[in-house]
Formats: structure tokens, sequence, C-alpha cells
């Protein structure tokens, strides 16, 4: 897969996938959802990884690696799917736009990366204060809705701290090898998962909607979507990684009001706007002070 063709399935995957969750756990439960879409995806990338002949790896270093890639699998997927219960795909979406903020607090100290700029903790608090206004308006205390938003956080938290592990490992190895391994690691977390919290299998409950919905991630979310996510994360750099959740929340937003009839109103509209303007000060705020600074040298030259 091309990076340019692997960075715009991430995107449209990752556009859709928040509704797909959504629409997958209406009729089944989410431990469950969850479960089959990852053991459709798992079957399907053993048999393309034996029909292709890709090495797949077990040595120490390949199960770090996937290791450390299960933790946002597992993490980023369960979280999503309770959250999915209390929270609209839309809000899921922007939510894990923050997923870049939280990586650069974890790579300073997992990486000890330089420290956070002066500019960037600016963003922090904007994107901070239109989330504060988008949850303000979208869940209620009585109904639970605070779960939803402990959940996704705890989903934006694991999926972070794994793609920041996961650039502490060096290793040469197929994406679709990683996605496997990883899948293969977090498969038997899913169903020890389903077995605690649920555990029952109401089939007659099932509906084609949900069915449709987790046999989608299970191909294109899971499979297709990490394997591009992990040809991404390999060939480019991680400001351009990052623009995906600068675009993703917008489309899902979209998705969410005109497919499941989600409600944005001026709250959301103003908190979205917030965060997308803290995330693009996050990651091109720099510039602007790197431009206003050749820009006051280029004068002083001419004086």
């Amino acid at each position: 897969m091309s990076v340019s063709i692997a960075y715009l399935a991430v995107l449209l995957i990752w556009s859709t996938t928040p509704l797909g969750i959504v629409w997958s756990s209406e009729s089944i439960s989410p431990s469950f959802a969850v479960l089959l879409r990852m053991v459709i995806a798992v079957i399907l990338g053993i048999l393309v990884v034996k029909a292709r002949r890709i090495d797949l790896p077990w040595h120490r270093k390949a199960l770090t690696l996937y290791t450390y890639s299960a933790i946002g699998i597992f993490g980023g997927m369960m979280f999503s799917y309770l959250a999915a219960t209390y929270l609209s795909s839309g809000i899921i979406s922007l939510v894990f736009g923050f997923s870049p903020i939280i990586s650069a607090v974890l790579a300073k100290y997992i990486l000890t990366e330089p420290k956070i700029s002066l500019m960037r903790k600016l963003s922090m608090v904007i994107s901070i204060i239109g989330l504060a206004i988008v949850c303000s308006d979208n869940f209620n205390l009585a109904d639970n809705g605070i779960y939803g938003v402990v959940f996704i956080l705890c989903a934006v938290f694991f999926f972070s701290l794994s793609g920041v592990l996961v650039k502490s490992v060096t290793l040469a190895i197929h994406p679709l090898a990683t996605t496997v391994g990883a899948l293969s690691i977090a498969t038997p977390m899913f169903l020890i998962t389903w077995l605690i919290l649920d555990g029952t299998l109401p089939i007659e409950q099932w509906q084609a909607k949900s069915l449709w919905a987790t046999l989608y991630l299970g191909v294109f979310g899971s499979l297709i979507g990490f394997y591009a996510y992990f040809t991404v994360l390999q060939k480019l750099s991680a400001s351009n990684v990052t623009l995906i959740t600068l675009i993703t929340p917008i489309i899902a937003l979209t998705l969410g009001a005109i497919l499941n009839d989600e409600t944005i109103n001026d709250k959301l509209i103003l908190g979205a706007f917030l965060v997308l303007l803290g995330l693009s000060l996050y990651h091109f705020g720099h510039r602007l002070s790197v431009i206003k600074t050749n820009a006051t040298k280029a004068k002083l030259n001419v004086k």
C-alpha cells in the first residue's frame, strides 16, 4: 500500500469509525461487538499474511512492538465502545482529536522529548475550553453521561500511550505483520473483557444494521485501518500524521448529523471550533513564530 493511499484510507476510516461503533452497539452489547470486530479482523489478517507470505516474527522485540500496539487497540477500542452508549459519534471523533496533545505530554516523559512550548500550552487550554463547552451541552449528569466522557478520555489516553510506546521500538517489520501481531494479542483481552462484563449471546436481539456495522469495522476499521495507520506511522513525520485528527472530527460530525440524526447546535459548533483552533495552533503555532522572527530579521537587515 502506497503512503498516499494509506493516508487517505486512515482519513476515511477514522472519520466513519465512530458512527460504525455507535451503530454496532445499538443491538449488540459493546463488549461483544468489539470482540466480534476483532475476531473478524484477526482471522482475515492471518489469511492475508499467509497468502502473501509476509514474515510474522515472534522474537522478543517483535512481541514488545505487538504488545505496545495492542495497548492502543484494546484500550482505545474497548473504552470507545463503552463511550458510544452515552456519546454521539461526532463527539467521540472530536475528543479523539486530543490524541496528539496527550501523545506530546506522554512523549516528554517516556521519550524524553523537549519541553512543551508556551504556544502549545496555550493551544491546549483553548482546546480544553472547547471540549468543556461541547460536553456541557451534550451529556447529563443525571443520566450518567459523565461516564461517556470518562470512557472516551480513557480511550484517547491508551491510544496515545500506545503510539508513543510504538515509536520507542526500532524494528523494520511489515505494517501488516504489526497489525496481525497486535490483533493476536489484543483479541484474547477482548474475549476476557466480554466474559467479565457480559458473557451472553442474545442473538435474537441483534439487528442487521449492527451486524453490517460490525462487519465493516472488522474488515475496514480494524484490519485495513490499522494496516494503513502503521504504514503511515512508519513513513511520515508525526506532524503529518496528526493532521488527520484535524479533519476527521469535521467529517464525523457531518456524517453523524446526516446519517444518524445527531444534533449540531450552536454550543457544539462553538466548542468544536475552539477544539480545532487549539489543535491547529498546537500543530502550526510554532511556524507563525518562525515567520514572525524571520520577518523581523528581514526588516533589520533592510535598515
